[in-house]
């Protein structure tokens, strides 16, 4: 599934093309997604200018002056821009016709293989979408920090790498970015996350952020099948110090990496960098 990263890439792709165009035609071949597109999706969207693309957690929002788009990729969802005459492949269900001042068209394409994703009108009227509803900070926002993190956890007896990755209390902290950064901070992640000091949140926030900018700056970690809006695919787990390493050398004191299941996902760890 793709992660804050990965969106983060697309959005970054994205809007470089897809900034100042008008959305001139809709075509939607499938409307059976996880939440299925409505039948005026077309006369929702079409004749609006696309002012800004921004990301709210894994969610991408299209800003139409007023009125948005809401998008999300699901399990296997992607978005990407294509010229206008591409035609559409197996599982490509939704094209956005793009036109800019001077005619050039380009499609914004939604492919999705599962149909886990969404693509949904968010109309100016509704002030909070019920999709993005309750969720917590941006780890790039300021109300995220060691602070915060140490405050919110207090009496929690949950695995710390359950209580990050939770989007209640922060967006974004996927399973393997969670790994990661507990690695950093040097935090087992079975740890309950009441017992972690404060001294130890702000070192766990700061790796947080260190690790997702290393890989948006990595374009994001494929795994299976991610790529960003040019088809390409990004190569974040080239820097992955535990995740998927189950049995190999740690790369900083040569103890095995052990995993264990924390939720009824995979975990892994150094037992000697993480305490």
């Amino acid at each position: 599934m793709p992660e804050l990263p990965e969106v983060e890439t697309i959005r970054r792709g994205i809007e470089a093309v897809v900034l100042g165009r008008i959305i001139t035609a809709v075509t939607v071949r499938d409307a059976r997604l996880r939440w299925p597109i409505p039948p005026d999706f077309a006369a929702f969207a079409q004749g609006k200018r696309i002012v800004a693309v921004a990301r709210r957690g894994k969610y991408l929002i299209f800003d139409l002056g007023g009125d948005r788009l809401i998008v999300h990729l699901g399990m296997s969802g992607r978005l990407y821009v294509v010229k206008g005459s591409t035609a559409p492949r197996k599982h490509d269900h939704v094209d956005l016709e793009l036109a800019d001042d001077r005619g050039d068209i380009l499609r914004l394409r939604f492919h999705d293989p599962r149909r886990f994703g969404a693509v949904l009108p968010w109309p100016a009227a509704q002030a909070e979408h019920p999709l993005i509803q309750g969720m917590g900070p941006e780890p790039f926002g300021d109300a995220f920090s060691g602070e915060y993190l140490f405050l919110m956890s207090r009496g929690r007896s949950a695995p710390v790498k359950n209580f990050v990755m939770d989007g209640r209390i922060v967006v974004g902290v996927g399973n393997i970015y969670a790994s990661e950064a507990l690695f950093r901070a040097g935090i087992r992640p079975h740890t309950a996350a009441g017992r972690i000091t404060r001294a130890r949140y702000a070192r766990l926030a700061e790796t947080i952020l260190e690790v997702l900018r290393i890989a948006i700056e990595h374009g994001g970690t494929t795994l299976r099948d991610f790529a960003n809006a040019q088809g390409e695919s990004g190569y974040f787990q080239q820097e992955l110090m535990v995740y998927g390493r189950a049995d190999e050398a740690c790369r900083v004191c040569k103890t095995a990496i052990r995993r264990l299941v924390i939720g009824q996902r995979s975990s892994f760890y150094c037992p000697t960098c993480q305490h």
